[in-house]
Protein backbone atom coordinates (compact mmCIF):
# COMPACT_ATOMS: atom_id res chain seq x y z
CA UNK A 1 0.00 0.00 0.00
CA UNK A 2 1.56 3.62 -1.41
CA UNK A 3 3.12 5.05 1.65
CA UNK A 4 1.15 8.52 2.87
CA UNK A 5 4.06 11.00 3.02
CA UNK A 6 4.29 12.71 6.62
CA UNK A 7 3.36 16.14 5.72
CA UNK A 8 0.35 14.74 4.69
CA UNK A 9 -0.21 12.83 7.46
CA UNK A 10 0.22 15.53 9.65
CA UNK A 11 -2.35 17.88 7.87
CA UNK A 12 -4.62 15.19 7.90
CA UNK A 13 -4.26 14.68 12.06
CA UNK A 14 -5.30 18.34 12.69
CA UNK A 15 -8.14 20.03 13.93
CA UNK A 16 -7.89 22.40 10.51
CA UNK A 17 -5.76 21.07 8.10
CA UNK A 18 -4.90 23.22 5.08
CA UNK A 19 -7.33 22.89 1.99
CA UNK A 20 -7.59 20.17 -0.03
CA UNK A 21 -6.69 20.13 -3.09
CA UNK A 22 -8.39 17.88 -6.48
CA UNK A 23 -6.23 18.41 -9.39
CA UNK A 24 -6.40 16.03 -12.58
CA UNK A 25 -4.48 15.12 -15.42
CA UNK A 26 -6.18 13.79 -18.90
CA UNK A 27 -3.55 12.24 -20.88
CA UNK A 28 -4.33 11.38 -24.66
CA UNK A 29 -2.04 8.92 -26.45
CA UNK A 30 -1.21 8.69 -30.58
CA UNK A 31 -1.81 5.10 -30.51
CA UNK A 32 -4.86 4.68 -28.53
CA UNK A 33 -6.17 8.33 -28.93
CA UNK A 34 -5.08 9.80 -31.78
CA UNK A 35 -3.01 12.44 -30.03
CA UNK A 36 -0.42 12.91 -28.03
CA UNK A 37 -1.75 15.85 -25.42
CA UNK A 38 -1.87 16.13 -21.65
CA UNK A 39 -5.02 18.45 -20.10
CA UNK A 40 -4.75 19.56 -16.80
CA UNK A 41 -7.79 21.03 -14.29
CA UNK A 42 -8.65 21.72 -11.55
CA UNK A 43 -11.99 22.30 -9.64
CA UNK A 44 -11.75 26.26 -8.99
CA UNK A 45 -13.17 25.89 -5.33
CA UNK A 46 -11.49 25.32 -1.89
CA UNK A 47 -10.36 29.06 -1.04
CA UNK A 48 -8.82 29.06 -4.92
CA UNK A 49 -10.80 29.92 -8.00
CA UNK A 50 -7.82 30.85 -10.62
CA UNK A 51 -5.57 28.48 -12.43
CA UNK A 52 -3.52 26.47 -9.45
CA UNK A 53 0.39 25.76 -10.09
CA UNK A 54 1.40 22.48 -8.55
CA UNK A 55 4.99 20.92 -9.07
CA UNK A 56 5.77 23.47 -12.12
CA UNK A 57 2.88 22.94 -14.05
CA UNK A 58 -0.63 24.88 -14.88
CA UNK A 59 -4.13 23.44 -13.91
CA UNK A 60 -6.91 24.92 -15.45
CA UNK A 61 -9.49 26.21 -13.31
CA UNK A 62 -12.92 24.19 -15.03
CA UNK A 63 -15.21 22.90 -13.00
CA UNK A 64 -15.22 18.99 -12.73
CA UNK A 65 -15.32 16.44 -10.03
CA UNK A 66 -14.65 12.77 -9.13
CA UNK A 67 -16.93 10.42 -7.51
CA UNK A 68 -18.26 6.97 -6.94
CA UNK A 69 -14.88 5.52 -5.25
CA UNK A 70 -16.79 3.31 -2.64
CA UNK A 71 -16.51 -0.37 -3.07
CA UNK A 72 -19.40 -3.19 -3.25
CA UNK A 73 -20.45 -5.32 -0.71
CA UNK A 74 -19.18 -7.87 -3.05
CA UNK A 75 -15.97 -6.55 -2.99
CA UNK A 76 -15.71 -5.37 -6.56
CA UNK A 77 -13.51 -2.30 -7.50
CA UNK A 78 -15.40 0.63 -7.45
CA UNK A 79 -15.87 2.81 -11.17
CA UNK A 80 -16.05 6.13 -10.39
CA UNK A 81 -16.92 8.95 -12.25
CA UNK A 82 -15.21 11.96 -13.72
CA UNK A 83 -17.45 15.18 -14.88
CA UNK A 84 -16.52 17.88 -16.22
CA UNK A 85 -17.74 21.27 -17.74
CA UNK A 86 -18.42 21.33 -20.73
CA UNK A 87 -18.78 25.36 -21.13
CA UNK A 88 -18.75 26.38 -25.18
CA UNK A 89 -18.90 22.93 -25.84
CA UNK A 90 -15.21 22.31 -25.68
CA UNK A 91 -15.23 18.90 -24.16
CA UNK A 92 -18.07 17.73 -27.14
CA UNK A 93 -15.48 19.40 -29.45
CA UNK A 94 -12.40 16.94 -27.89
CA UNK A 95 -14.39 14.30 -28.19
CA UNK A 96 -15.44 15.02 -32.13
CA UNK A 97 -11.81 15.19 -32.93
CA UNK A 98 -10.14 12.24 -30.79
CA UNK A 99 -11.19 9.13 -28.81
CA UNK A 100 -11.43 9.52 -25.37
CA UNK A 101 -11.72 5.64 -24.83
CA UNK A 102 -8.55 3.95 -22.65
CA UNK A 103 -7.05 7.96 -21.92
CA UNK A 104 -5.11 8.02 -18.65
CA UNK A 105 -7.29 10.28 -16.08
CA UNK A 106 -4.86 11.01 -12.61
CA UNK A 107 -6.02 12.35 -10.02
CA UNK A 108 -3.58 14.38 -7.70
CA UNK A 109 -4.66 15.53 -4.25
CA UNK A 110 -3.07 17.51 -2.23
CA UNK A 111 -3.32 20.77 -0.02
CA UNK A 112 -3.00 24.64 -0.50
CA UNK A 113 -0.34 24.67 1.54
CA UNK A 114 1.72 22.85 -0.90
CA UNK A 115 1.17 24.67 -4.02
CA UNK A 116 3.86 26.27 -5.89
CA UNK A 117 5.18 29.88 -4.57
CA UNK A 118 3.53 31.34 -7.34
CA UNK A 119 0.47 31.23 -6.16
CA UNK A 120 0.88 32.87 -3.56
CA UNK A 121 0.17 37.13 -3.43
CA UNK A 122 3.57 37.28 -1.57
CA UNK A 123 5.61 35.32 -4.45
CA UNK A 124 6.98 32.92 -1.96
CA UNK A 125 5.88 29.96 -0.11
CA UNK A 126 8.04 27.73 2.66
CA UNK A 127 5.76 24.75 2.66
CA UNK A 128 5.49 24.38 -0.91
CA UNK A 129 5.74 20.18 -1.52
CA UNK A 130 5.73 19.13 -4.71
CA UNK A 131 5.54 15.24 -3.30
CA UNK A 132 2.83 16.42 -0.48
CA UNK A 133 0.14 14.19 -2.39
CA UNK A 134 -2.19 11.77 -0.76
CA UNK A 135 -2.09 9.00 -2.84
CA UNK A 136 1.04 8.03 -5.23
CA UNK A 137 -1.01 5.75 -7.72
CA UNK A 138 -4.52 7.74 -7.68
CA UNK A 139 -4.61 6.60 -11.64
CA UNK A 140 -7.77 5.52 -13.62
CA UNK A 141 -8.85 5.01 -17.15
CA UNK A 142 -12.08 5.93 -19.28
CA UNK A 143 -14.11 3.18 -20.12
CA UNK A 144 -17.56 5.07 -21.43
CA UNK A 145 -18.92 8.39 -21.86
CA UNK A 146 -21.56 8.32 -19.41
CA UNK A 147 -23.79 11.61 -19.91
CA UNK A 148 -22.66 14.60 -22.50
CA UNK A 149 -24.86 17.66 -23.02
CA UNK A 150 -24.72 21.52 -23.18
CA UNK A 151 -23.68 21.90 -19.45
CA UNK A 152 -20.85 18.96 -19.03
CA UNK A 153 -19.63 15.56 -19.92
CA UNK A 154 -19.22 12.71 -17.43
CA UNK A 155 -16.70 9.38 -18.12
CA UNK A 156 -17.43 6.08 -16.40
CA UNK A 157 -13.32 5.42 -14.80
CA UNK A 158 -12.20 1.90 -14.72
CA UNK A 159 -8.75 0.49 -13.28
CA UNK A 160 -6.37 -0.92 -15.69
CA UNK A 161 -7.11 -4.35 -14.98
CA UNK A 162 -10.68 -3.58 -14.81
CA UNK A 163 -10.36 -2.62 -18.52
CA UNK A 164 -8.30 -5.61 -19.55
CA UNK A 165 -11.05 -7.89 -18.02
CA UNK A 166 -13.65 -6.15 -19.52
CA UNK A 167 -12.14 -6.04 -23.53
CA UNK A 168 -12.24 -9.49 -24.54
CA UNK A 169 -14.53 -11.27 -25.37
CA UNK A 170 -16.80 -8.56 -25.24
CA UNK A 171 -17.45 -5.50 -28.50
CA UNK A 172 -18.84 -2.24 -26.55
CA UNK A 173 -21.08 -0.31 -28.94
CA UNK A 174 -18.06 2.42 -29.72
CA UNK A 175 -18.44 5.89 -31.69
CA UNK A 176 -14.56 5.47 -31.89
CA UNK A 177 -12.43 2.79 -33.65
CA UNK A 178 -10.98 0.71 -30.87
CA UNK A 179 -7.84 -0.53 -33.29
CA UNK A 180 -4.32 0.48 -32.46
CA UNK A 181 -3.55 2.03 -35.38
CA UNK A 182 -1.24 0.47 -38.16
CA UNK A 183 -2.27 -2.74 -35.96
CA UNK A 184 -3.91 -5.99 -37.29
CA UNK A 185 -7.39 -4.88 -36.74
CA UNK A 186 -6.24 -1.96 -38.62
CA UNK A 187 -4.26 -3.22 -41.41
CA UNK A 188 -3.44 0.02 -42.37
CA UNK A 189 -0.15 0.31 -44.12
CA UNK A 190 -0.21 3.87 -45.79
CA UNK A 191 2.24 6.68 -45.35
CA UNK A 192 0.01 8.62 -43.10
CA UNK A 193 1.70 8.29 -39.62
CA UNK A 194 -1.70 10.09 -37.44
CA UNK A 195 -5.26 8.48 -36.88
CA UNK A 196 -8.27 10.28 -35.17
CA UNK A 197 -9.84 6.77 -34.62
CA UNK A 198 -13.10 8.33 -36.30
CA UNK A 199 -14.99 6.95 -39.36
CA UNK A 200 -13.83 9.72 -41.70
CA UNK A 201 -10.02 9.06 -40.56
CA UNK A 202 -10.86 5.36 -42.03
CA UNK A 203 -12.65 6.26 -45.53
CA UNK A 204 -9.79 8.18 -46.12
CA UNK A 205 -6.95 6.01 -45.15
CA UNK A 206 -8.92 3.03 -46.93
CA UNK A 207 -10.43 5.32 -50.11
CA UNK A 208 -9.91 2.07 -52.48
CA UNK A 209 -11.20 -0.49 -50.48
CA UNK A 210 -15.40 -1.08 -50.70
CA UNK A 211 -14.99 -2.57 -47.16
CA UNK A 212 -13.24 -0.63 -44.44
CA UNK A 213 -11.68 -2.36 -40.84
CA UNK A 214 -13.26 0.02 -39.07
CA UNK A 215 -14.01 -1.12 -35.48
CA UNK A 216 -16.10 1.09 -34.23
CA UNK A 217 -19.88 2.17 -34.68
CA UNK A 218 -20.57 4.78 -36.87
CA UNK A 219 -23.47 7.21 -35.02
CA UNK A 220 -22.97 5.09 -31.73
CA UNK A 221 -22.51 8.94 -29.93
CA UNK A 222 -24.14 8.91 -26.33
CA UNK A 223 -26.31 12.32 -26.45
CA UNK A 224 -28.24 13.55 -23.77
Amino acid sequence: MPTVPQSIQEQIQMLEPSAVIELFQLHLTLAVNGTDTVYYYHSGTNEIYGDIVFNSITYSAVPCEMDGFKRSVAGTLPRPTFTIANANSAISVLLASFNPLNAKVVRIRTCKKFLDAVNFSSGSNPTADPTAIFESNDTWYIDRIASENANAVQFELATKMDLLNVALPRRQVLEHCPWEFRGTECGYTGPDSVCGHRYSDCVEKFANRQELPFGGFPGARLQM
